[in-house]
């Protein structure tokens, strides 16, 4: 079992690809399989070696779905893309091992101090990571910034400056945690791609600073080789149970080295195709971990400066069936 399947493939059409081009690389037979709710409507599904409908991730057969696929396609790691399948998929570890399939997740305990924001910002403290100040939203100080405790794809976030801007629905959020505003004039935005070993070992850190976001996700961005790498190894180096690539978002202020840490994805991020480009190929890693049994050793060869300019770009399927 040497098959690789990627979840909820949607547009993850260049990770796709990077493992593919991996692989023929290596000179291994590996196929590259996905799942999606509609493939005929998953540019990256169509692109792979085949792509295999499921259900919703919440649905009570999702799983069963996942290990039929498995046994079928002769898979031998799963990599997902999405942070609602994480939990789902760590809770039933057990059920694919056992299958002969092993899961690039961490443990579950990670996954969810991961989905929960105020657990996140417990973390970092833990690890001796600064985060940026709580702020009282009923004695507040301006500016100030609040987003959604579970959200994701930056959504719902506000940048409240003044006491008009602190309306009574921001105030009645439920969801909303309430912060110092991290003025971007001082400090640049981050985010961080971090690759564990299945010693629970970091074993690559590649800081890739976001010049510009669309929807959350990364449309212009550039790597940097700073400060960021050995603080990361020094507080983050070795952590139990977690496993494959995780990315962290933070913020930092080069003139004295400071660190706040906002936000970890346990999973590949959609920008994490710039680290590929500079040289950092986790995609490899993975495969030599999980299906040639190999170790891997930390890395920190890999380029600095690498620049990642993202364009809308098309895929075209004639007579397609829906």
């Amino acid at each position: 079992m040497n098959n690789i399947l990627i979840t909820s493939a949607g547009k993850r059409v260049v990770l796709v690809q990077i493992f593919q081009r991996t692989l023929q690389e290596m000179g291994l037979g590996t196929k590259v399989y996905t799942t999606d709710m509609r493939p005929g409507m998953a540019p990256a599904g169509i692109i792979s070696d085949g792509c295999i409908p499921v259900p919703r991730c919440t649905a009570d057969n999702y799983i069963d779905s996942l290990l039929d696929i498995c046994k079928e396609k002769q898979i031998g790691v799963v990599i997902p893309t999405i942070d609602t399948e994480l939990l789902v998929l760590a809770d039933n570890h057990q059920r694919f091992m056992d299958q002969g399939v092993r899961l690039a997740v961490p443990d579950k305990e990670f996954i969810r101090i991961c989905r929960d924001k105020r657990l996140t910002k417990d973390f970092f403290s833990q690890v001796g990571i600064a985060v940026p100040k709580p702020v009282d939203k009923y004695h507040p100080v301006f500016p100030m910034f609040a987003k959604p405790y579970d959200g994701s794809l930056s959504t719902n976030i506000h940048v409240i400056r003044r006491e008009e801007d602190l309306s009574q629905e921001i105030l009645n959020d439920p969801k909303l945690i309430f912060m110092e505003y991290i003025d971007p004039k001082e400090y640049r935005e981050f985010t961080v791609d971090m690759y564990f070993g299945l010693d629970g070992c970091v074993k690559g850190i590649v800081p890739r600073e976001r010049i510009e976001v669309r929807a959350g996700e990364i449309n212009k961005g550039i790597t940097r080789k700073n400060g960021i790498v050995s603080l990361l190894r020094q507080k983050m180096g070795a952590l139990p149970g977690v496993r494959g690539c995780i990315c962290l978002q933070l913020f930092y202020r080069e003139s004295d080295g400071d660190v706040k840490g906002i936000e970890i994805n346990p999973r590949f991020g959609g920008g994490f195709p710039l680290s590929y480009y500079a040289k950092a190929n986790y995609a490899g890693y993975l495969i030599r971990e999980y299906l040639l049994g190999e170790a891997v050793d930390y890395s920190e060869a890999w380029l600095d400066r690498t620049l990642m300019l993202r364009y809308d770009n098309d895929i075209i399927v004639y007579d397609a069936e829906e």
